[in-house]
């Protein structure tokens, strides 16, 4: 039976979760307008770097300094490298694709990771989970339709992105056993803001209105804030309970692409993205049982 305490702390992660995830949705949906007069590297660059405003006040009343010791220095030399390469595809899709879109085919890197976590873990992926990873991937094509009339190359950014992600999330696995959470986002968000800021840089610095500024540090701390959130929620409450409300953002997505640019997903957007949240809580409800 369920104690009273345990049901508190699981309610706190899921509503946790909920904030984190509508955080997450609204950091997405600024950066997209963000990109439409500004380049996504000095987009990048700066939502990165304003992510430490976070990050470091953290680290140094919470966390402490101990906890940036790094033990796995490849480890998370990879991880970053996989975090620029989501952040990028990422931000990029944004630029180009509808918010709901570009969301939906995000949500398809926990069945990236169900898929080749075992190659890195050692964890044991049944039948049914792969027949859930098949449909997850069916999902996506339901979403991009390659081959169909409308299709465009720029539509597999975010699948890459998606890729991206779920190698990111493979290899956080294993680094957490001998890496704390803070030392993996510091280390992956330096990564970004050096490459971001080089690429910038390169291609010609463009100046940036105060308003603009304020809007990207505004994303950096929601993007910082919203991962400690993720962080928290796992803590308080069971990863099969909390982690199906991640797709909440789906809905922000809808709600904010709707209200800002008129944007709303048609049928095949839909169809595909009912079929990956569907597949995507089965292989999260079974993930904790070896058996599936």
């Amino acid at each position: 039976m369920t104690s009273s305490a345990s049901l508190s702390d699981s309610t706190k992660g899921v509503v946790t979760m909920l904030v984190a995830t509508q955080l997450l949705t609204i950091n997405d949906a600024v950066t997209k307008l963000l990109t439409e007069d500004h380049s996504i590297w000095q987009v990048l660059a700066l939502r990165h770097l304003f992510s430490l405003c976070v990050i470091l006040p953290y680290i140094h009343w919470i966390a402490g300094w101990d906890a940036m010791r790094v033990t796995n220095g490849k480890g998370i030399a990879v991880r970053a490298l996989f975090f620029v390469g989501t952040s990028v595809f990422i931000v990029g899709s944004f630029a180009l694709l509808p918010l709901a879109f570009v969301t939906a085919i995000a949500f398809s890197s926990p069945i990236v990771v169900a898929a080749f976590s075992h190659m890195f873990t050692g964890e044991r992926v049944g039948p049914r989970r792969w027949m859930a990873v098949l449909a997850g991937f069916i999902g996506v094509l339901v979403i991009v339709r390659p081959g169909g009339a409308g299709f465009s190359y720029i539509l597999l950014l975010p699948v890459i992105a998606a890729l991206c992600a779920g190698a990111r999330d493979v290899i956080t696995r294993g680094l957490s056993k001998t890496e704390s959470s803070i030392s993996i986002l510091f280390w992956s968000n330096i990564a970004v803001i050096v490459v971001a800021f080089a690429v910038a840089i390169a291609r010609g610095w463009e100046p940036i209105s105060l308003p603009t500024v304020a809007f990207l540090m505004l994303i950096g701390v929601l993007n910082a804030s919203a991962h400690f959130l993720i962080i928290d929620a796992f803590r308080l409450g069971d990863a099969s309970l909390v982690a199906p409300f991640r797709y909440s953002g789906l809905l922000w997505a809808i709600i904010l692409g709707l209200l800002i640019w008129g944007d709303f997903p048609d049928a095949w957007t839909l169809v595909g993205s009912a079929i990956l949240v569907a597949s995507g809580i089965y292989i999260i409800e079974r993930a904790p049982r070896a058996q599936s």
